[in-house]
């Protein structure tokens, strides 16, 4: 048998998966892994080697995810799945299924909460037994949510205890997003799938709130205009953000597996990361003032409903991004986003933290590519800053990341990557964090 590569990248000949290949194969540990691309053309395949001019070492693997045989050839013969076939309700499941058969690390860039019920309740608990690491939405949905909870979760617990000694515990918590830059061809695929080919009783089932997470925590009253105190600061006002359905339940089962991991192991570590049972999230759209949020969530109510209507979705399905699209390197360059979560304690009086992290690149292509790329590498190798500590053939990081992660499971990007994708993200330069408690006079770094 061939010798197995590191990382396949599914869907490489893609728009985001030719930017997925073309940053990890300028990656700064680039001689520490081997790489793998895949899709269905060969012919496309040998045109992006030459369009990146990328090195005879990167293998070429033809393979159809709807061809069983060939995918479970590709699957073996890697250590870690960079999945970016999209819709993933059309062409995700079997890449799942194939991971998990073989107990193989995978990422992906989902945003389509129907899937990821479907595949956390038929393999979930396979690839506990089979030491699958499955960890779906790693691109800008969901990292920013993800991490923006955990930042300020990690300094409320730094900020105190409890009189009888325990963590405080998380209550409210609140993210704004700011962000220029376009929508994928790929996304307003996985959107039309959602409405023409998830049938209605799943999607139904996946708005249920917590319905990702095996406990249930508080759900906060959904709004039309959004108003977010921010302690020594000004108030952030904003509209429905468009991505808050998914971005909303994929933090959810982070807050449902580390109630779980709590539950079941008792540890103070394990005390230590969970959220509390009265932990609620929402997010939504900074805008300049009411006027432009009220507009906002009117123009998406609105757009959602036209979009419900076949006819009219035919005739604006003309003009929207394909599958493939993508903007120039030049527009990519000038995109951003910034998050800025505020989180209470849930305690009288509460403790305020306020998380800020910041991408710098527009976020559903560049930043996104960025993202799930150093997703993977997690797995493999520790981040670029101790390159100098990887062993010769050193291929497995698992040490390093999370409890959950050695057990294996389908996961979120925190409580799978935790702190070492932080340290990877911000290793990159694209990326930067910050999290503090505040209160009216200012604030006290943790």
């Amino acid at each position: 048998m061939a010798d197995k590569s590191d990382i396949l990248v599914l869907g490489a000949t893609g728009f985001t998966g030719a930017l997925t290949t073309r940053y990890l194969a300028a990656h700064p540990q680039r001689s520490h892994f081997t790489l793998a691309i895949g899709a269905r053309s060969q012919q496309k395949l040998k045109k992006l080697v030459q369009d990146l001019n990328l090195s005879s070492s990167v293998k070429l693997v033809q393979v159809d995810v709807t061809n069983e045989e060939e995918l479970e050839a590709a699957v073996k013969n890697t250590r870690v799945v960079i999945n970016v076939v999209g819709p993933y309700w059309r062409w995700g499941t079997p890449v799942v299924r194939a991971c998990v058969r073989n107990g193989v690390k995978y990422v992906d860039l989902t945003g389509e909460p129907a899937w990821l019920r479907k595949i956390i309740q038929e393999f979930d608990y396979l690839a506990t037994k089979t030491g699958a690491i499955i960890v779906p939405s790693c691109g800008f949905d969901s990292i920013p949510s993800d991490v923006s909870v955990h930042l300020s979760n990690k300094t409320l617990k730094s900020a105190g205890t409890l009189p009888n000694g325990d963590f405080l515990p998380l209550g409210e918590s609140t993210t704004a997003f700011r962000l220029r830059g376009g929508f994928s061809g790929g996304t307003v695929a996985s959107f039309l799938t959602s409405i023409e080919e998830v049938p209605r009783k799943d999607t139904k089932e996946s708005n249920i709130p917590f319905v990702l997470s095996p406990f249930v925590g508080l759900r906060p009253r959904p709004r039309f205009v959004y108003s977010l105190p921010v302690p020594g600061g000004k108030t952030i006002k904003g509209g429905v953000f468009f991505m808050a359905p998914t971005n909303t339940q994929l933090v959810r089962r982070t807050f449902g597996l580390l109630e779980l991991q709590a539950k079941e192991e008792g540890t103070k570590e394990a005390q230590a990361r969970r959220y509390g049972p009265q932990f609620s999230y929402q997010e939504f759209m900074a805008t300049p003032g009411t006027l432009s949020a009220l507009t906002l969530t009117a123009t998406l109510i609105i757009g959602f409903g036209l979009m419900m209507i076949r006819p009219i979705r035919a005739i604006i399905k003309r003009f929207l991004p394909q599958p493939g699209d993508g903007p120039s390197d030049d527009k990519m360059q000038k995109g951003f986003f910034s998050v800025t979560n505020i989180s209470k304690s849930a305690t009288t009086p509460p403790v305020v933290v306020k998380s800020v992290f910041k991408g710098q690149g527009d976020p559903g292509y560049l930043l996104t590519a960025i993202m799930i790329s150093e997703a993977a590498l997690c797995f493999l190798l520790p981040p670029v800053s101790e390159s100098a500590k990887i062993q010769p053939g050193q291929k497995d990081n698992l040490h390093a990341l999370t409890p959950l992660a050695r057990k294996g499971g389908i996961l979120t990007p925190m409580t799978a990557f935790g702190d070492e994708l932080l340290r990877r993200l911000e290793e990159s330069g694209r990326f930067e964090y910050s999290s503090s408690v505040i209160d009216d006079a200012g604030k006290k770094d943790i």
